[in-house]
């Protein structure tokens, strides 16, 4: 039996450990840093602000003690990217290059714009890494509906373990070997998330939505290919469905702080409301590595004005429509 250390009891790490455990084939620890939380969801047997109505099983080990990691054949980070590195710090004198170490979260991190699994490979040191992501919102993976993923790394036998590990008749996964492309894919189509969200709370329809989605997914694809990823992961499970997930989906919480932006409420007030919304986290990351890259982001770039700068989401919509007009089949091709 491998025994699986899941750091973060949110809603993703709670989803994924039901998810090991429900295989039969794991010890299954979560660790969160708050012993308040880990109280309150062994006293209400569920977590009851990420997952109403989800029993979290007594065979699943909750701690607070972070040398729970010890002995881990897996070691998965479900932690916001904010607070990765230094979750890492700590996690680093229990981990072993044995383990196999998985990154679940998506974003990029502030100030040194870099991926997770490179803020997790600076503080371990283990070239073990893999990224887990794809169309995979915790409220629905925790209550075993369909879904699929992918499992992204250099290290083949790595992914195939984790895949072996959490694959069953609910969750199908995917190996990819381009991590940079899966990373940035899981991290931009938040941003694209939180401008849908802010289109619907103004009241815009289905067909603005559905620009931003198609114009967003060609923008993310243009900075994921010159940060160095291959362009046709973005039209697979970790660009494409990541997306379309995000952008439409109830459980949304970029979706669901953009709306409240839309209806009227600042941007923190909106973040402060919903709770971590990694959009709103690494919008001006990716501005600043797009500016880095020489990549051309315009949907992203208005986004930051209307989080950072004061500036007015009807006027940043404006300012879309009227850019220069440009021949959608040569702009692919470029």
């Amino acid at each position: 039996m491998a025994k699986m250390t899941i750091l973060g009891s949110g809603g993703f790490g709670l989803s994924l450990a039901l998810t090991a455990w429900k295989t039969g084939r794991h010890q299954v620890v979560v660790w969160s840093k708050f012993q308040e939380e880990i109280d309150a969801i062994r006293a209400d047997g569920e977590h009851k602000q990420k997952l109403p109505g989800v029993k979290i099983p007594e065979e699943i080990q909750l701690t607070s003690d972070i040398s729970c990691i010890q002995g881990s054949d897996i070691l998965v980070f479900g932690i916001p990217s904010s607070f990765l590195r230094s979750v890492a710090k700590m996690a680093k004198p229990y981990v072993d290059e044995k383990m196999i170490v998985v990154n679940s979260g998506k974003g990029i991190e502030d100030g040194s714009l870099k991926l997770l699994s490179s803020v997790i490979t600076d503080e371990l040191g283990t070239d073990r890494l893999v990224v887990l992501s794809g169309p995979s919102h915790a409220e629905e993976v925790a209550r075993s509906i369909p879904t699929t993923m992918v499992a992204a790394s250099k290290d083949r036998g790595a992914a195939e373990f984790v895949r072996e590990q959490f694959a069953s008749t609910c969750l199908r996964i995917y190996l990819n070997d381009d991590v940079i492309g899966c990373e940035l894919g899981g991290a931009l189509k938040n941003i694209i998330a939180l401008c849908c969200g802010i289109c619907d709370g103004m009241g815009y329809g289905d067909n603005t939505k559905a620009a931003l989605m198609t114009r967003g997914i060609h923008e993310i694809a243009r900075l994921g290919v010159a940060a160095g990823a291959k362009e046709r992961t973005f039209g697979g499970l970790t660009g494409i469905g990541d997306l379309i997930v995000t952008c439409t989906s109830v459980h949304s919480r970029n979706a669901r702080a953009g709306k409240l932006i839309g209806q009227g409420m600042t941007p923190k007030e909106a973040v402060e409301q919903v709770g971590t919304v990694e959009g709103y986290c690494c919008c001006s990351a990716a501005y600043e590595l797009a500016k880095r890259l020489g990549v051309e982001m315009p949907i992203t770039e208005q986004l930051n004005k209307v989080l950072f700068h004061g500036g007015d989401a009807r006027e940043s919509i404006k300012a879309l429509m009227i850019r220069p007009m440009v021949d959608e089949q040569e702009e692919l091709d470029r």
